[in-house]
């Protein structure tokens, strides 16, 4: 892959249509100046002084925040959130960045996931306490996964590219239930020429018929090996778990790039070697979102996989933030690289 190759595939993304399904959260922070710290009359405990607010998608939104950056044509998203303060916050979010939310359904039977960050303002820079999470850890409403399902199958007919991001560990409780999962691999069957890409905190190894991005720990417990394994077993187990879904895996490594796995063969993408401090914060959400925008402008998997690498080089530069990545930015980053990527193809 060179440089003309990367503004090739680039250029195609602005042609394109991505949906992502899954788990919208938002990520709240509270800037706290300690400084102004007082007690409360009432329990004598420290009452923290928030002098500042800020509010952007996480989760699915943060892979959303990314494919925005990389200037993908049409995006939308797929999923449901509280009709609450925090579903406003999201929402406003989301339609600031242009993203179609027709399908994001807002009902009072839930809560919009939330992670609340506070950040203690220091003279040298910005501390993080203790998160407060709100998450639904009650089972999706039957009605509710029923009216899901039908956004599915209407956002998912004119797309490109499907992102699935089952963020909630607890089963069943989030969007991507099981039969939404079952529902995706029947979508995907149907319409070969779409890509369809999936990521899981704890299910990776459930999906059928998609791509899935796990790492090399994710996927040695989808195929029942070693907790820690070695490449070349992560290598043999990537190509198992390409067998079992039927589509290729995406298996990220850390600072040594992705292992796409067919079930017969793999191919090693190294990442872009980054100096200096790093924040790998987002960098998988970051992958995922390169990689897809890459698949559906016609590149092969292995120019997809080196994409991702691309994006995420640039996004763990970005301290303190969860970081995107601009085409012109991918464009300086693989100028940086060398001939890194002059075999990929």
């Amino acid at each position: 892959m060179d440089r003309r190759r990367l503004e090739a595939l680039l250029e195609g993304f602005t042609q394109r249509k991505i949906v992502v399904i899954g788990d919208f959260f938002l990520d709240k922070y509270l800037e706290i100046d300690p400084k102004l710290t007082e007690k409360s009359l009432e329990t004598d405990l420290d009452a923290y002084q928030v002098v500042g607010k800020r509010c952007q998608p996480g989760a699915a939104g943060t892979v959303m925040s990314n494919l925005v950056a990389l200037q993908v044509g049409r995006l939308a998203a797929v999923g449901i959130i509280g009709d609450d303060g925090e579903g406003y916050e999201l929402t406003k979010a989301l339609t600031r960045m242009g993203v179609d939310i027709t399908h994001l359904i807002r009902s009072q039977d839930r809560f919009t996931p939330t992670y609340t960050k506070p950040m203690l303002q220091l003279p040298g820079g910005e501390e993080e306490m203790n998160r407060q999470d709100i998450k639904n850890r009650t089972l999706l409403p039957e009605r509710l996964e029923s009216e899901i399902i039908e956004h599915i199958k209407e956002a998912v007919a004119d797309a490109d590219g499907v992102i699935i991001l089952d963020q909630v560990q607890e089963r069943n409780c989030g969007v991507v239930t099981d039969k939404v999962r079952d529902l995706l691999a029947q979508l995907s069957d149907a319409s070969r020429e779409k890509s369809f890409f999936a990521d899981s905190r704890v299910r990776i190894g459930e999906f059928r018929r998609v791509i899935v991005k796990p790492n090399r720990y994710e996927t040695a417990a989808a195929v029942g090996i070693e907790e820690n394994p070695t490449p070349e077993r992560a290598r043999e187990a990537a190509m198992t778990l390409a067998q079992r879904t039927g589509r290729p895996v995406f298996m990220t490594m850390d600072k040594s790039g992705i292992i796409v796995a067919e079930s017969d063969r793999t191919w090693s993408v190294p990442a872009v070697r980054v100096e200096g401090p790093i924040d790998i914060v987002g960098a998988g959400d970051s992958t995922t979102a390169g990689s897809v925008s890459a698949l559906v402008s016609g590149a092969s998997l292995a120019e997809a996989a080196a994409v991702g690498c691309l994006v995420a080089s640039v996004t763990i530069r970005q301290l303190g933030t969860t970081g995107t990545a601009s085409p012109q930015q991918m464009v300086e980053a693989f100028e940086g690289t060398g001939d890194l990527y002059a075999e990929v193809e």
